[in-house]
């Protein structure tokens, strides 16, 4: 079985990003540069926007913004191009496919939206914790339905993604794409990665 995370892992954050930068009415470049500069930290990726608006209600600009209909979108341009082939091999290689990712459960609609090739999907919004939290991951292998040694943990973050999964007793696969993907790729922690790909293709058939 194989869970996916969200963000950087099968959705680029191009949009994301942009989104915010236009709604603080900020240069995206600006926005782009203190993500990056909170990721080289170590340091949560929203204290980019902590920055630039410092004592900001996260919540409540969430909610501001799909009153003003300039909420989150997702859309087929915002998927990285391996993934529908991906997790359609996958399934077709008789592997149940789920995706469980630190989002909002409205991203959760959005992405279900999209009919993706997968047998679930759910979000820390739907689940009230998230990860680094080790009940995300309890909470994971309960939507899973299966032995935690069963789950490989697809993600792009090596804390969030390769530790907190490897520490649940799940196997871990690191992807190297995104910040924090790249910039940490030969760290300690995505070394303890089962298996480090550059494509989710790279998956099929890895751990049969």
């Amino acid at each position: 079985m194989y869970v996916f995370d969200v963000g950087e892992t099968i959705l680029r954050d191009d949009r994301y990003w942009a989104s915010w930068a236009d709604w603080l009415d900020v240069p995206r470049h600006t926005l782009s540069a203190l993500v990056g500069a909170v990721v080289a930290q170590g340091r949560d990726n929203a204290d980019a926007l902590r920055l630039l608006r410092p004592g900001i209600d996260l919540d409540a600009e969430y909610a501001a913004r799909e009153a003003a209909g300039r909420g989150e979108r997702i859309e087929e341009e915002d998927l990285y191009p391996d993934v529908r082939q991906a997790l359609t091999a996958l399934r077709a290689a008789g592997h149940q496919v789920l995706i469980a990712g630190n989002q909002t459960a409205r991203v959760a609609e959005l992405l279900r939206a999209l009919d993706l090739p997968a047998d679930g999907i759910a979000t820390s919004g739907e689940w009230g914790v998230a990860k680094p939290d080790p009940a995300f991951f309890a909470r994971l292998i309960e939507f899973a339905g299966a032995p935690p040694d069963q789950i490989v943990y697809v993600g792009d973050h090596p804390s969030n993604d390769v530790t907190r999964a490897k520490a649940a007793g799940l196997r871990a696969a690191h992807v190297r794409r995104g910040p924090w993907g790249h910039l940490w790729a030969d760290g300690r922690e995505a070394a303890a990665a089962d298996w480090r790909v550059n494509s989710l293709t790279e998956l099929v058939g890895i751990a049969d």
